[in-house]
């Protein structure tokens, strides 16, 4: 019997688009584990307050909905708009921001929600930016620490998982705007002669 349709064509786009290839990384049942214990330590951490939680569009959107569903706490969450990508696998060294929060942060609890810290360039320069605006406190939360890259300092209070190197797609995470609505975490690698 013939695979569905679309059963192939997901198995089509799991090897390879564009002379790169995907190998698994991280599950979709171990991320989901790992952002249901994170949830719960944000909420135990949080207890008796309502912090505000800030995420970075586009790639944490669903690293973002799956964590505050699984909280236990109330909040108040806004989205900022930032990118160090531009085509390709490596970061451009340039931060672009496209949208600011709406949200009044002084004098609250931020927690700063983002996909993956590569050079930190970024999170860095929003974590000041918001320190600015006089909030209480301001923590950040990151699904993937990657230090391949990191060019500064960044001190994360919640990670979901540590890796060393590589190129991450899926679960947000995008190559020129490919592989984002994949469950699953793969590394992307470039195919070889042999390939």
């Amino acid at each position: 019997m013939a695979e569905p349709q679309f059963k192939q064509f997901w198995k089509g786009l799991a090897q390879s688009v564009k002379g790169y290839t995907k190998e698994l990384l991280l599950s979709r049942e171990d991320i989901q584990k790992r952002v249901r214990e994170l949830a719960l330590e944000i909420s135990r951490d949080y207890q008796g307050t309502e912090p505000i939680l800030i995420g970075i569009l586009n790639g944490v959107i669903f690293f973002f909905a799956d964590l505050v569903r699984n909280l236990t706490i109330p909040i108040k969450l806004d989205f900022i708009r930032a990118a160090s990508y531009g085509a390709g696998t490596t970061s451009s060294g340039t931060i672009r921001l496209s949208k600011d929060v709406e949200i009044d942060i002084r004098g609250e609890h931020v927690i700063i929600v983002e996909d993956i810290v590569d050079t930190g360039l970024t999170l860095s320069k929003i974590k000041d930016n918001l320190e600015k605006r006089g909030p209480e406190s301001v923590k950040i939360c990151v699904l993937i620490d990657k230090r391949e890259r990191r060019e500064t300092q960044v001190n994360i209070d919640y990670c979901g998982f540590h890796i060393e190197e590589g190129f991450i797609v899926g679960y947000g995470l995008d190559f020129n705007e490919q592989y984002r609505h994949l469950a699953d975490i793969f590394v992307l690698r470039e195919k070889g002669p042999s390939d």
